[in-house]
């Protein structure tokens, strides 16, 4: 490897001593195996890392090869039941007890096959292409001394390479060095996780100065590491250049598929490749969610298949029965077994396979197929288009990233939502504050004016604050504002609190550094808020580097001076969701050093020094005022820290810090050793304002029958009020709250046996869900009864939770209207959710906006992802993506049930039109000594569910609408049909395959019955072949103007289909029947039509016998309609001379009340590939670290394709498009 410059050649290598920790690998021949607990790689040594046999760059997303496309992708279809079903059948129809030609069953099966192969291939083409064009992207390798272009795919561990800015990295790489000062670059994740907000990343300071070629192709170092996993928030290695030890974190590494930002270059070595980068590992499909619907329609398919054997059975009897010797005239051909009247049971048992190929079209193939293609046009062209769900603020449309459940979303019973993000805007401002036991803030919150709800009080709107002088914050109180703290009673902790927020936090500054121009980089809306309040309170944060904070404050002296203060950033402990606090050791200018530290109250209060109880206690009641006004409120404390207990710390700090086996975990207990004794400052309180239009939403789909639990980190009084302003709970609701704030409680825990208190909380659990439970039932039980509503915190649901008590807690729940549950984890936001899924079996659904709410989102029947200001896991993790809690109505109402009413009558009439159909070859079956003649030609039989009734019930599946879309969110209670199943069971089943019975014996007995007496011009009786081809004519009407029958919108496409379909039918047979084909078979259709055609007898039947079969249907539908009308149908009479304006056609939306421009914004927007315009998650990334792991067994993965797509596509040099005018969509 002459062209590659080596730190160690493979004979020239230094002794193992040399390399520390290097002495656990052993050398066995040419192969050099890795420690199972990390790896090891050589920088800048490919010889060296050859033995490793480390896996190449190169990414393959596809899922076929040419070599298993076709073995694969049919093992991949022959997977569903009907088809290997379908496969069985074509077997038989090639043996010699078939009574139809092989290409009755063939065809159809092979066009199936054949459509859903040519889409594998489309899709895994488009997936190669991808492919392609990622690994042949270059990058500049270290060679020679030189940077030299080399394509992604050749890259190799180890190896040097040089990322230029707005360059994606090709790998995740070790961070060595940058051209910006003090080794730092800023990354952008927005491929990742969404967040547009840059992070900051620094090199070990031993690499800084490798920036040249010269310098790093002298770079000698060798990386011991993890070994490849999935999580993308957690690193650990260390760095060893000559035999210094330099600890690796999150930090140093670069991952695949981000991008450099603000950075002219930066160099970096390669540590993992291909599928072994944590972006890939990451790339695994979401399990794949069936609907309700779907796994009912699988029961109707097996009961089906009972009606097959059952009718297959009855014949092979009949004909064990029917043959006999006596009927001599028959000649029965004795050399073939099925027609040996001395061998009636094998007689029997060859009928049973015969029949079976005869009676094969009773279980529709083409349902999958046309199902399958009626919800993709329904989510790609209705749902994805529709502009009552497009967000024109953030460009943002609805998408449907499944088309599986689209019909579920028409029978959701259950909603789980989580608040922040989803409920509220997630666009936080500093609203009030709590110094030293005194209030400062003098607005009124929303929560507030909610609130006020609860006891009929008025609340004088104009008392909002308005004094925002730019977003994130919106406080109004002269005392603390420019400089006018200073004669507060306590200036110094005012001074404190300032500080804090403008030190303690790991915000990113952009632009000019002047407080105007100056824009935030933000881990969360929250973080930013807090450094937005300390510039206008004075202490203007404007520069950081990795070492250093610089502070212009302003009036600390005295009023009027402004200086500029470096802190200097010793220590960084960063914020988890277990930790709940971050904190930040700095020095002052003078030398003073002090931990800041900001967290949750329960964290906070528990590591205070004794003393000060007055404070403690009126900063407790603070905080129980700000929490009461659906505020968001964060602790803030200080510590004092001595030299040499600091310097003592951080030898322990840097140990925890280099540890490769739990550093995380040994971090946290290093942590805990300083974080104590604190001294409290304040608190802060920061509104997160409802979403526009969620108390009319949720109103509305109350009235649906609609059940919404609320899943909350925030405190109890925070979500009850926050309940009360979305008008989730009311006061004519009975509210039972189970909450582990009491006093009995406390006194068990300041005792401090943590097994007597869980003793104690289940016991108190136990008995509190019990009372409630009972109290319920007296209410359930009355006439007028009002609505419950539960309350309870995340402890109490931990032991509600328990197996033991979770069916009670089950039975109280599912009597409430409303359930709110506070201080959850993210884990039990999950267990909640599979709690109603599966102990109670309903349709549920879960929305939510960040990365704490994915393990909910998989939970759920449905999963819906709010494209909010919290990244996209969500969203990559959901069935539905929508911008506004507010668009559900649409999404549930509207969608949502057209979707489940079309299904159900797509379903439910291929059941029909294929038992009338199959029906009518049975009752022939009788007159035939059950024989197994055949009634039909094969290519009628073949081609009835692929042309002469195909498109109609997909036309139906896209374009019926019982009633408009306004009238479906005016009237939400239409919505409760689809909750009970009102069109798909068992009942609307039978009911149809009455029908179906009734008109195939109408078809079947006036046909032939009829014809018995017919002559054709020549004077002849019709013979078996006139008869079937009447027959089927009659069959073919009779279906598709049942059809029509059922509609409830008809449109120009109605009549197409329909008449199309009768039309190619008699076009079909003119042709088939009028031209002389090979195939012997056909001589006895040949001239048929023709014949049938010229006689009056075709057309007095084809006629009569359609109404005949349809004269019962009629009466019922009717009566039913008069009598027993359903909810939509009582809408529709009320509203029958009303002319319905809604759009329909391919874009189905309604009446846009968009502008002009904001309708042109929409048309040109493509899709996928929106990103979200805002930050991720409280505080700092890596704790949700859990999500991409495993976390008690909840995983959630992404799809394999968007994430290798999102992560690897190069990016474009942007291009001005010429702006498109909305296509018009097409009226009724």
């Amino acid at each position: 490897m002459a062209g590659w410059r080596g730190s160690r050649g493979g004979r020239d290598r230094a002794p193992s001593d040399d390399r520390v920790a290097s002495s656990q690998t052993v050398r066995l021949g040419k192969v050099q195996p890795q420690a199972p607990g990390h790896r090891t790689v050589f920088c800048n040594d490919r010889e060296a890392n050859s033995l490793a046999k480390y896996k190449g760059n190169s990414v393959s997303t596809t899922k076929y090869d040419v070599f298993t496309f076709l073995p694969k992708g049919l093992f991949e279809q022959f997977r569903r039941v009907a088809n290997l079903y379908f496969l069985m059948i074509s077997i038989l129809s090639c043996t010699p007890v078939s009574p139809v030609s092989p290409i009755t069953n063939v065809l159809p099966l092979s066009l199936v096959l054949l459509v859903s192969l040519i889409k594998e291939a489309w899709e895994d083409w488009k997936r190669f292409q991808n492919d392609m064009s990622i690994n042949n992207s270059n990058v500049e390798v270290l060679q020679d001394w030189n940077w030299v272009p080399t394509p992604w795919k050749k890259l190799q561990v180890g190896d040097i390479i040089r990322v230029n800015q707005d360059g994606f990295f090709p790998a995740d790489l070790m961070f060595l060095a940058s051209t910006n000062p003090d080794g730092v670059c800023y990354v952008e994740t927005a491929n990742l996780d969404g967040e547009t907000n840059l992070k900051i990343r620094k090199a070990p300071e031993r690499t800084w100065d490798f920036v040249s070629p010269d310098k790093v192709s002298e770079f000698k170092g060798e990386v011991q590491c993890e070994q490849p996993n999935n999580s993308l928030y957690t690193f650990t290695g260390n760095l060893i250049i000559d035999k210094q030890i330099l600890p690796l974190s999150p930090n140093q590494l670069l991952l695949r598929g981000c991008s450099l930002r603000n950075t002219e270059y930066i160099v970096g070595a390669v540590i993992f490749t291909g599928h072994e980068t944590k972006v890939m590992m990451n790339s695994m499909k979401i399990p794949s969610k069936r609907s309700t619907l779907e796994k009912k329609l699988d029961k109707l398919i097996l009961a089906l298949f009972t009606v097959l054997f059952c009718m297959c059975l009855l014949g092979s009897i009949g004909s064990g029965v029917f043959i006999n010797s006596k009927y001599h005239y028959l000649r029965f051909d004795t050399s073939e077994a099925q027609f040996d009247p001395d061998h009636r049971f094998v007689v029997a048992i060859l009928t049973f396979f015969t029949l079976i190929t005869l009676y094969s079209p009773i279980i529709p193939i083409s349902l999958y197929v046309s199902v399958e293609m009626i919800k993709f046009i329904q989510s790609t062209q209705f749902i994805n288009n529709d502009l009552r769900m497009y967000h024109a603020e953030s460009n943002t449309p609805a998408l449907a990233r499944t088309s599986n459940l689209n019909e579920e979303l028409g029978q959701v019973e259950y909603i789980f939502s989580d608040k922040t993000g989803t409920l509220t805007r997630n666009l936080m401002e500093f609203f009030k504050c709590s110094i030293g036991g005194e209030v400062y803030g003098t607005g009124v919150s929303e929560t507030e004016i909610g609130a006020a709800q609860r006891t009929g009080v008025k609340v004088d709107a104009q008392k909002r604050s308005s004094a925002a002088s730019e977003r994130g914050f919106n406080f109004d109180d002269a005392r603390l504002m420019r400089g006018a703290w200073r004669n507060e009673p306590n200036p110094d902790c005012c001074k404190e609190f300032f500080r804090c927020l403008a030190i303690c936090h790991t915000v990113l500054p952009e632009g000019d550094e002047s407080p105007e121009r100056i824009r935030y980089q933000a881990a969360s809306p929250d973080e930013a808020a807090l450094v937005v309040a300390a510039k206008n309170f004075g202490f203007f944060f404007y520069r950081r580097t990795p070492t250093m904070i610089y502070v212009r404050e302003s009036h600390v002296d005295k009023m009027g001076k402004v200086q500029d203060v470096p802190y200097e950033i010793l220590n960084v402990l960063e914020f988890n969701s277990t930790r709940k606090r971050q904190s930040v050791v700095c020095r002052y200018p003078d030398g003073r050093l002090v931990l800041y530290c900001k967290g949750a109250d329960t964290v906070i209060y528990e590591r205070l020094a004794d003393g000060n109880p007055d404070l403690k206690r009126m900063s407790r009641e603070h905080l129980e005022q700000f929490g009461a006004s659906g505020l968001r409120t964060l602790c803030l404390a200080y510590k004092n820290l001595k030299p040499d207990v600091y310097e003592s710390w951080n030898e322990k700090y840097i140990h925890a810090k280099s540890a490769l086996r739990d550093r995380e975990k040994k971090l946290d207990e290093v942590a805990e050793q300083i974080e104590k004794d604190l001294i409290l400052i304040g608190c802060t309180a920061i509104e997160d304002k409802l979403q526009e239009g969620v108390p009319a939403c949720i109103e509305t789909l109350s009235r649906a029958g609609i059940k919404i639990w609320v899943l909350t980190g925030d405190k109890m009084e925070t979500a009850i009020n926050i309940a009360y302003a979305c008008k989730l709970i009311n006061n004519g609701m009975k509210q039972f709250v189970i909450s582990s704030e009491t006093e009995a409680i406390r006194e068990v825990e300041e005792k401090g046996d943590q097994i007597e208190l869980a003793r104690y909380m289940k016991e108190l659990v136990k008995n509190e869900l019990k009372s409630c439970h009972e109290e319920a039932q007296k209410f359930l039980h009355m006439d007028s009864a009002p609505k419950l509503a539960l309350i309870i915190d995340g402890k109490c649901l931990m032991y509600a939770l328990d197996p033991s008590l979770r069916g009670m807690l089950l039975n109280f729940s599912l009597n409430c209207t409303a359930v709110v549950c506070c201080r959850v984890s993210p884990l039990q936001k999950a267990q909640v959710t599979s709690l109603v899924k599966k102990g109670a079996n309903k349709i549920t659904l879960s929305i939510g906006d960040g990365a704490n709410d994915v393990s909910m989102i998989q939970a759920a029947h449905v999963g819906v992802g709010i494209s909010g200001q919290e990244g996209m896991q969500a969203v990559m993790a959901s069935d539905f993506a929508i911008a506004q809690f507010r668009f559900l109505t649409d999404l549930l109402l509207v969608h949502g049930r057209w979707s489940y009413h079309r299904i159900c009558k797509v379903v439910t009439y291929f059941f029909y039109k294929n038992l009338t159909f199959t029906l009518t070859q049975f009752w022939f079956t009788f007159e035939t000594g059950f024989s197994g003649q055949r009634l039909y030609d094969d290519w009628f039989q073949s081609l009835y569910n692929v042309i002469f009734t195909a498109l109609p019930v997909i036309i139906i599946g896209l374009f019926d609408k019982d009633v408009s879309a306004n009238l479906s969110k005016k009237y939400p209670e239409l919505y409760k049909e689809g909750i009970r199943n009102a069109f798909f069971r068992w009942r609307v089943v039978a009911t149809w395959a009455f029908f179906a019975i009734y008109q195939s014996l109408v078809l079947y007995y006036f046909v032939v019955a009829s014809s018995k007496r017919a002559i054709n011009s020549s004077g002849k009786l019709f013979g078996l072949w006139d008869v079937s081809t009447m027959a089927f004519t009659c069959v073919i009407v009779t279906v598709n103007l049942r059809l029509l029958m059922m509609c409830n919108t008809l449109t120009r496409w109605h009549h197409i289909s329909v008449g199309g379909s009768i039309l190619f039918w008699f076009i079909f047979v003119f042709i088939y029947s009028g031209v002389v084909l090979p195939n012997k078979e056909q001589e006895n259709i040949y001239f048929v039509i023709f014949v049938l055609m010229s006689t009056f007898y075709f057309y007095l039947t084809l006629l009569l016998v359609p109404v005949a079969a349809l004269f019962c249907d009629f009466v019922y539908m009717g009566a039913q309609r008069w009598f027993f009308p359903y909810d939509y149908q009582i809408i529709q009479e009320i509203h029958r001379h009303e002319a319905d304006t809604s759009r329909i056609g391919l874009l189905e939306v309604g009446q846009s009340q968009l502008s002009p421009d904001e309708a042109r914004s929409y048309a040109v927007m493509q899709l996928p590939g929106q990103k979200s315009r805002h930050t991720g998650f409280a505080f700092d990334s890596p704790g949700y670290e859990s999500f991409f792991a495993s976390q008690a067994g909840v995983y959630v993965p992404q799809k394999a394709w968007d994430v290798a797509r999102r992560a690897s596509m190069r990016s474009k040099p942007k291009t001005p498009r010429t702006p498109r005018t909305p296509r018009t969509p097409q009226r009724n």
